[in-house]
């Protein structure tokens, strides 16, 4: 996918091309039904980073077989939203990022948020994790909320 991307600074508006290559896979249900917004969305939070996206596939799952995946992959016997798969090379973000829509929808009640926020803020977190982001320590976590947070933001007065 090719994306022109206008970015606003303090004196004009730059005009970048973009060669983003972000792929969806659907093994449930599930469709996103705005591809290209959110693939717009997830190049300029790369961007914000001084990032860029190469390729990167967003599989979507239900709740066993992404805790298979879980298993099989990193020997985490429990359930998760997001599991990421990192390829990426220098300021180029590849890889692969594996989803629970079950999940999703849980948080989504559980945390009162709307189940496409929440499934944005996921997407933007697997996203977050391939730019050196974590969430091992209580800080790790804050500053991963904050970014999430802020792009969440971008996606609504933006997009």
């Amino acid at each position: 996918m090719l994306l022109i991307v206008f970015i606003y600074n303090a004196t004009s508006y730059i005009c970048t091309n973009m060669e983003t290559k972000i792929d969806y896979v659907y093994n449930t249900a599930f469709v996103l039904e705005n591809e290209t917004k959110v693939s717009k969305w997830l190049a300029q939070a790369a961007m914000k980073e001084g990032f860029s996206v190469g390729e990167v596939v967003y599989a979507f799952f239900n709740d066993e077989d992404l805790k298979s995946l879980n298993n099989k992959h990193l020997n985490h016997d429990y359930f998760t939203d997001v599991i990421s798969f990192n390829d990426s090379k220098g300021t180029v973000l590849n890889g692969n990022i594996a989803i629970s829509i079950d999940r999703v929808r849980e948080n989504a009640e559980r945390y009162k948020a709307t189940f496409n926020d929440e499934l944005l803020r996921v997407m933007v977190h697997g996203l977050l994790h391939f730019m050196g982001y974590d969430d091992s320590s209580d800080k790790e976590t804050l500053l991963m909320r904050d970014k999430e947070d802020d792009n969440l933001k971008t996606f609504h007065v933006e997009q």
